[in-house]
């Protein structure tokens, strides 16, 4: 039982299913755990045991007169400290909502307390989810599981060091330009960066905004794809949201890899890569090759995604937080609203433009192609008291977003993208390989992912922490 917090979500529902534990046992072992390494991680950042030990035992007194709630029965989970939780917590990690306590719970939230996951508490995001290293002026920083000198990635930074600890079996993400993703890879766990639509948001203000999506992380794909089976489906909030339900990711993963056409990029078209980094995302095409797919190394040029992904983010942040206090947010916050003061119409239609196109000649690209996989992150895990990557194999880094360039590029694209774990530097730090499909074909990422995963096991590597 010692290890109880290390089964897979799946493996979690079986015990409970089977009486062989409570849904209150097992919420205390995640609470030991949390009380055991999270103050050497810093990932939750706001706890509710007293709630969560109260709804543990709801949900099993609610199983033993054969009301199971859902799926989820009985599951402990985390939340992003972006996403909003009623009577909880929700600081965004920014000073100006310190105190903040939502009325309202997130979609995301909606669905998997009706599925029956049991809310634990909060995870550490920077500010306004600004970034890919997870530091704030409300919690500090959250540091890599794997090694606490490291950056655990961001923006949900908190939820991947939050599983890859033990600390919770699911969590949710969201990602723009590779807060799913980065963490993901960073912390040796799996993040699912949906197609825009599928787990549809409410905005009054930026409601046609489709690069930023919520989605889910877990420690195996399996798991990942069972959160998926909850919090997707459509909802009339969103403009754009995919009108199928979630069930098709409660099916098998299991799929026949033979003849499967997977394009393989090491730089996604020129960009510059850690040797490190890419001496591990490089054993992941003989992987695939192996499960019998025709893997082909092909020259990609994304470059159009550039100017798109910058200028749209720009116009959001000056949307969403241009009417804060300026000297009351970060750095990066402040950086990003300024950029979008400078945004012009003629500059949102080269942007439309540069999309679009990009968008059809990607199209035609997955007409040949089921598959695209390529680094998540150019580098991997940096030092947790460096602010952002400064230099990538030993090309410079104008601001803190161009280092994430391999993930944001993917963000551009519409299309589903997975970080998976590929394995580990000398020094023991992880690398995630990152799987991106065809718009709406998210299930199909999902179950090379799953095939990746079982060929190699790299996520059944757990860091040392509290042994």
């Amino acid at each position: 039982m010692t290890e109880l917090f290390y089964l897979s979500a799946t493996e979690m529902l079986g015990l409970l299913r089977d009486g062989q534990i409570s849904a209150v046992e097992l919420t205390e072992a995640h609470l030991r755990r949390i009380d055991e390494v999270n103050g050497e991680v810093n990932a939750v950042v706001t706890l509710v045991a007293d709630q969560a030990l109260a709804e543990a035992r709801r949900l099993d007194d609610d199983f033993a007169h054969g009301r199971p709630r859902g799926p989820l029965h009985g599951l402990p989970i985390a939340y992003k400290d972006l996403t909003d939780t009623a009577g909880i917590r929700t600081t965004y990690g920014s000073t100006l909502f310190a105190d903040h306590v939502p009325d309202a719970d997130a979609l995301v939230v909606r669905r998997a307390r009706a599925a029956g996951a049991i809310t634990v508490g909060k995870t550490n995001t920077p500010e306004f989810g600004t970034g890919s290293h997870t530091v704030n002026e409300v919690f500090g920083p959250t540091r890599n599981p794997y090694d606490l000198t490291r950056s655990a990635g961001g923006s949900s930074g908190g939820a991947a060091a939050a599983l890859a600890s033990g600390m919770v079996p699911l969590a949710d993400g969201s990602d723009m330009g590779g807060s799913l993703r980065n963490p993901a890879s960073f912390c040796n766990v799996v993040g699912l960066r949906p197609t825009p639509g599928r787990v549809p948001d409410a905005s009054a203000t930026s409601a046609w905004f489709t690069l930023g999506v919520a989605g889910p992380l877990a420690r195996t794909v399996g798991d990942a794809a069972l959160l998926m089976s909850v919090i997707s489906g459509f909802a009339p909030t969103s403009p754009f949201a995919v009108r199928e339900d979630g069930s098709a990711f409660a099916g098998s993963l299991e799929c026949d890899m033979a003849g499967l056409r997977v394009a393989w990029s090491p730089d996604l078209g020129g960009l510059p890569v850690d040797p490190e980094t890419a001496a591990v995302t490089a054993r992941a095409p003989g992987v695939l090759a192996g499960l019998g797919a025709k893997v082909e190394q092909v020259e990609l040029d994304l470059s159009d995604a550039e100017d798109a992904f910058r200028t749209y983010r720009a116009w959001y942040y000056a949307s969403a937080f241009g009417d804060l206090p300026a000297g009351q947010v970060g750095p990066n916050v402040a950086w990003n609203v300024e950029r979008g003061r400078e945004v012009t119409g003629a500059g949102l239609a080269r942007a439309e433009r540069l999309r679009s196109r990009l968008f059809q000649r990607m199209n035609a690209f997955f007409d040949d192609h089921d598959v695209l996989i390529a680094p998540v992150s150019q580098v991997p895990p940096f030092p947790v008291d460096q602010p952002y990557v400064t230099e990538v194999a030993g090309t410079p880094m104008p601001d803190y977003l161009a280092w994430m360039r391999s993930a944001y590029w993917i963000s551009v694209l519409h299309a589903p993208a997975a970080s998976v774990p590929c394995g580990f530097t000398p020094g023991g730090l992880p690398v995630g390989v990152q799987i991106v499909g065809r718009p709406w074909e998210d299930l199909t990422v999902l179950r090379v992912a799953h095939a990746f995963e079982r060929a190699t096991g790299h996520g059944a590597r757990h860091p040392a922490l509290g042994r």
